[in-house]
């Protein structure tokens, strides 16, 4: 009996361990739009690897729009230079050990208009950074 106790005992704690490591990446990608929706690079920068790579999947393509930290907040600077008005929105999340996967609305404006899309992506971790994006696009 004892022994029973001491694996259920081991058995969650593992599941609590694992339980918040998936919060933690989730409450990343929560903060990393705040991020981009305060058009803030430099708080971005912070959650993802030096290494960080952005890749936009297209069909049967992959392209690779930025890879490295330095990259990611030039071209998010530039981004946010042609948009200020865009935004976006997590209208699902769900983690499944380093992979955060959501569905994103991004809007701006269009004169007066606010214009919305929705879109995929997948955050993928390294330890407690995001590492790589998939942001699957809806053309």
């Amino acid at each position: 009996m004892r022994h029973l106790t001491v694996y259920l005992c081991t058995a969650l704690f593992f599941l609590a361990s694992v339980s918040a490591q998936e919060v933690d990446h989730a409450a990343t990608v929560e903060a990393y739009t705040e991020a981009f929706n305060a058009q803030d690079s430099a708080a971005m920068a912070r959650m993802v690897t030096d290494n960080v790579q952005w890749l936009t999947v297209n069909g049967d393509s992959v392209a690779v729009e930025t890879a490295g930290r330095s990259e990611l907040v030039k071209a998010m600077d530039s981004y946010f230079a042609s948009c200020a008005s865009c935004r976006s929105r997590l209208v699902d999340v769900q983690v499944l050990g380093s992979r955060v996967s959501v569905i994103e609305q991004a809007s701006w404006l269009v004169g007066d208009e606010r214009r919305a899309q929705s879109s995929i992506a997948v955050y993928e971790f390294s330890g407690s950074r995001i590492a790589r994006v998939y942001y699957f696009s809806t053309n």
